[in-house]
């Protein structure tokens, strides 16, 4: 059986026809004092999947507590998480005293509750793969790039195609692994963070001028750092500049930002709902969880 939450009921519709398995829905209650109450199905067969993804993370650890603490008291014996999105896991070392390494927490919480996750496109830097902080090797992180670059390239008619172009340089991965199916070509720039909402970006020389870009990275929220590379894009004279993400995580306003930076078309993944959504990652769970 699959167990979502009403909120991502489009995903779990697509991601149950993939494994064709039963749906069912958690119940949710609020309280006035914001607390959250909680209905499971009742009983549950031996194998569950619970889908949530951990945007707007703080409230969505709870439930998936919750819900994994009842699912085994109705009769769950084996629990996977898939996650789309995995929060947390941009803190993965103490870089001031008394800092909480988040990633380390989060993960292994993650991993006590369920035999398996599986999330795509985790925001990991210095380790190679979750089995270095999920305990008992349950973390599958799988990427949506190749998605992304296949979509990317069938918006090219012909045999003029885009140049990719990674924000920063911890997108590098993105664009080698988008490019690798379709042979499109790439660089990275280089961004320099002062806080939250103040970057700068900085081009290599390139001769760019004229060619069409395609923007990629795995996770966009204020796009702050996708307008600061956009204005560096088109000063340096080049046709239009589009931009793919995996995870919109975008804002209120930040798709009118990006379009005021001159960024023509936004794409992502359903990894996060958003009106930018045009490409499924559902297969992509369903691959991961069918030997569950």
């Amino acid at each position: 059986m699959l167990l979502a939450f009403a909120d991502e009921r489009e995903l779990a519709a697509k991601l149950a026809a993939e494994l064709a398995c039963e749906l069912a829905f958690i119940a949710e209650h609020r309280f006035p004092d914001g607390e959250i109450k909680l209905t499971l199905p009742s009983p549950l067969p031996e194998r569950v999947i619970v889908l949530r993804g951990l945007q707007q993370p703080n409230e969505r650890l709870v439930q998936l507590l919750l819900a994994a603490k009842t699912a085994r008291r109705l009769g769950a014996r084996r629990l996977a998480l898939a996650s789309p999105y995995l929060a947390y896991m941009r803190q993965d070392i103490e870089f001031h005293p008394g800092e909480a390494i988040s990633q380390r927490i989060v993960a292994g919480f993650l991993g006590e509750l369920f035999e398996r996750v599986v999330t795509i496109d985790p925001h990991l830097h210095r380790i190679a793969s979750l089995d270095e902080v999920m305990p008992g090797s349950r973390g599958f992180a799988l990427t949506a790039a190749p998605l992304l670059g296949e979509w990317i390239a069938a918006q090219w008619a012909g045999e003029a195609k885009p140049l990719l172009v990674g924000p920063d340089e911890e997108a590098d991965q993105w664009v080698r692994a988008a490019g690798e199916r379709t042979g499109l070509e790439g660089f990275v720039c280089r961004k320099t963070r002062r806080g939250d909402r103040d970057v700068e970006v900085e081009l290599p020389a390139l001769g760019i001028a004229g060619r069409e870009i395609v923007l990629i990275d795995d996770v966009a929220s204020t796009g702050h750092t996708l307008v600061q590379a956009a204005r560096a894009l088109h000063a340096r004279g080049v046709a239009a500049v589009d931009a793919a993400v995996v995870h919109a995580l975008f804002d209120r306003d930040a798709v009118a930002r990006l379009h005021e930076a001159g960024i023509r078309r936004v794409w992502s993944t359903d990894a996060v709902p958003h009106p930018s959504n045009v490409l499924s990652i559902a297969p992509l769970l369903a691959a991961a969880l069918r030997d569950f």
